[in-house]
């Protein structure tokens, strides 16, 4: 039987707005994410009515880190995935010089990763950027915040050089069509015309990130990532099969850029369809062309379907799609579909004929704890095993993939909802939607679970049902 390769990377995922805490600590700015207390789903708030939110605190990690990387280094991870708040190195954005005690904050937490023999693994901007961008610039809708992000970029690599060998550059860069505040620091009603002109400023931002990792740190490797959003045709008439080429479309464009180097011609035709006209600069094209990713990262949770018909559809979480009457779903409503991620990952890899990453797959669930103290999630070790299962299925299909870290390795705060009662750690936090709580950290059942996992290299995974 195939099995994982000996260098494959086993973690988890993290992201600084949801583990951090310390919003306003040691010079950082508020962030986008600070002006959704309640999650993005959310309207966002301005700086003078912004309220206290659960992720002020979050989950302590900016003060509790040495503890929690002990616990991941206890589970066997070689590699974690975390994020660097863009506001705790340029508090506003369009800062000169960046924050000195920000840049040490992180300098220590990647020491702190060295001395436990886990490999960082650094998104440059998840789901958060600097307010003051927004305020003075308009978010991304202004082509100056392309120097600002590669001051802050530059500034983080020649720091971390060292220190830090994988990076990504913006998380889901995708889901700014369906949350264009989080993703581009757009209004929530922005117009499709704004919200594609202010990701061709990201996407010509993403390149030249790409270039000076090459440059900077030429042992590095640098992605791009993905919300896998895969989508199935609701029945074999070719209509459906259409419309979910057109599904799967949407979020490809941005694979498609960062990989190949150049706008698709599905999507010309598309703003050519829509009115919708993209301002560029002389040398945008050619930056984009000039900086292919080297692999590719995805999150995946779930799939969808699609339909020519518009009354099949429904609100999901996040995206909308229409309900797949063969899968089950969990708590929140998301689709569970191992056999998915063999999918995607074949589909992708067919696609790109890159190393792909599966950064984020796990599920979000209420964890009960018993009289005893100890949380028995069978219902979370039976989903991460089933998808474990089918990644390996597609290595034995022939897909190159470097590693995988489980979304939320330690509980945090949930950026759709900004919920703690939306679990995903193998690691137990006592905190809650109200912010009560001592904060102590238990180890859950699937902490011993992932922990034999990695130790058997995935041998311990049981066969799907």
């Amino acid at each position: 039987m195939t099995q994982f390769p000996n260098d494959f990377l086993w973690g988890g995922a993290i992201a600084a707005n949801q583990v951090e805490g310390a919003y306003e600590l040691h010079g950082k700015g508020l962030s986008t994410s600070d002006m959704l207390p309640s999650g993005i789903l959310s309207p966002h708030q301005t700086r003078e009515a912004r309220t206290a939110g659960i992720k002020d605190v979050a989950i302590d990690f900016y003060n509790r880190y040495p503890e929690d990387i002990s616990l991941f280094k206890e589970m066997g991870f070689n590699c974690l995935r975390l994020s660097i708040a863009w506001t705790r190195i340029f508090p506003n954005g369009d800062d000169q010089e960046p924050n000195e005690a920000g840049l040490a904050y992180y300098d220590r937490i990647f020491e702190e990763l060295a001395k436990n023999d886990i490999q960082p693994f650094v998104t440059l901007s998840h789901y958060e950027m600097p307010y003051a961008l927004v305020e003075n610039y308009g978010g991304w809708a202004d082509r100056k915040l392309i120097a600002f992000f590669e001051r802050y970029v530059s500034t983080v690599f020649e720091r971390y050089k060292e220190k830090v060998k994988l990076w990504l550059t913006f998380n889901e860069i995708n889901m700014s069509l369906h949350a264009p505040f989080t993703g581009v620091g757009l209004q929530e009603d922005a117009t499709e015309q704004a919200i594609y002109q202010a990701i061709h400023h990201q996407l010509v931002a993403n390149a030249k990130a790409v270039s000076l990792c090459k440059r900077i740190i030429p042992d590095g490797k640098i992605g791009n990532m993905l919300l896998g959003a895969i989508n199935y045709p609701y029945t074999c008439n070719p209509d459906d099969v259409i419309a979910a080429m057109h599904e799967n479309n949407k979020w490809l464009f941005f694979g498609d850029v960062q990989t190949r180097g150049k706008y698709p011609g599905y999507m010309l035709r598309y703003f050519r369809e829509n009115n919708i006209t993209i301002a560029m600069e002389d040398g945008d094209l050619e930056t984009i062309a000039q900086a292919s990713v080297d692999f590719i990262s995805f999150s995946y949770y779930a799939s969808g379907c699609a339909s020519a018909d518009p009354k099949q559809k429904e609100v999901g979480n996040i995206i909308d799609s229409v309900p797949n009457p063969y899968l089950e779903k969990s708590q929140w409503g998301w689709l569970i579909d191992p056999k998915g991620l063999r999918i995607l990952l074949n589909f992708l890899y067919d696609r790109y004929q890159k190393p792909l990453f599966v950064v984020e797959n796990g599920l979000g669930a209420r964890d009960e704890v018993n009289e005893d103290g100890e949380i028995h999630d069978d219902y979370r070790i039976q989903y991460l095993n089933d998808h474990l299962v089918q990644a390996r299925e597609a290595i034995a299909d022939g897909v190159e993939l470097m590693g995988f870290t489980s979304w939320g390795p330690i509980d945090l705060v949930a950026n759709s909802t900004a919920e703690m009662s939306k679990r995903y750690g193998f690691i137990y936090v006592d905190r809650h939607n109200d912010g009560t709580g001592s904060l102590i950290r238990k180890r859950k059942k699937s902490f011993h679970w992932y922990q034999e996992v990695i130790a058997t290299q995935g041998r311990s995974l049981l066969d799907a049902r």
